[in-house]
């Protein structure tokens, strides 16, 4: 399961280190690897990883690529609330909705 999270164009983007500290903040050893297919962010103890746009170290969509059986409840919780932090909302088949 996926869940899209994305920031309105008309916000200045979420630079990569500003992502990471917001997830920092909700208690994840959180790490970014950039690699050639694209950006990655890896929560220590959890299956569930992010994968993150990145232009210059700038972003406004990721995708929440969820482990198996963490769809619900922890990591994803706190997930949804540090990217909220920073002003981005998510996205499902009924459209967007709000993550703080």
């Amino acid at each position: 399961m996926e869940t899209l999270l994305k920031l309105h164009e008309s916000e200045t983007p979420s630079t990569i280190a500003e992502v990471l500290q917001a997830l920092r903040k909700e208690h994840f050893e959180a790490r970014h690897e950039a690699k050639a297919w694209g950006d990655w962010i890896y929560l220590h103890g959890y299956t569930t990883v992010i994968s993150i746009e990145s232009n210059r170290g700038l972003s406004r969509s990721a995708t929440i690529e969820h482990g198996e059986g963490e769809e619900e409840g922890e990591p994803t919780k706190s997930i949804l609330k540090s990217f909220g932090t920073l002003g981005w909302h998510g996205v499902d088949e009924e459209g967007e909705f709000p993550l703080s």
